[in-house]
């Protein structure tokens, strides 16, 4: 019941951009990497290439070729929605929301961060008591 509901939701997201089966091209490729002796004998790694946009996609995820197969579909739907709605893919957004946290901070803002632990600590040299 599941499996047909997530199916039928990528044909209709197919549909929609304009992806049309006999577009794309398909072709299974012997697996690598980790699985063990399975991977590296069945052909269970897929590989789609869409003919009028020339996007490829090639899809490992798991050891079962059938899902490997809706993989390797939904990665190209992302793509070509990517190129036709010109938008940033997750995994863009997320290398540049790392890339900003690895950034050196300015000498400003280092000035205002001391400033306000200075005045932090002065705030709490006030809340003690008083002395013996």
């Amino acid at each position: 019941m599941l499996k047909e509901t997530k199916h039928l939701k990528l044909e209709e997201r197919m549909q929609t951009l304009g992806i049309h089966e006999s577009e794309i091209f398909e072709k299974f490729i012997l697996g690598s990497g980790k699985g063990g002796q399975k991977v590296n004998k069945t052909s269970s790694c897929v590989y789609l290439k869409h003919l009028p946009t020339g996007t490829e996609v090639k899809s490992q995820a798991t050891r079962s070729r059938e899902d490997n197969r809706f993989f390797a579909r939904r990665l190209l739907c992302d793509k070509i929605e990517e190129q036709i709605y010109k938008t940033e893919s997750t995994k863009q957004k997320l290398d540049a929301k790392i890339r900003r946290q690895k950034q050196r901070r300015t000498r400003k803002q280092k000035e205002k961060i001391l400033g306000d632990k200075k005045a932090h600590s002065a705030k709490k040299a006030l809340r003690q008591g008083p002395s013996d």
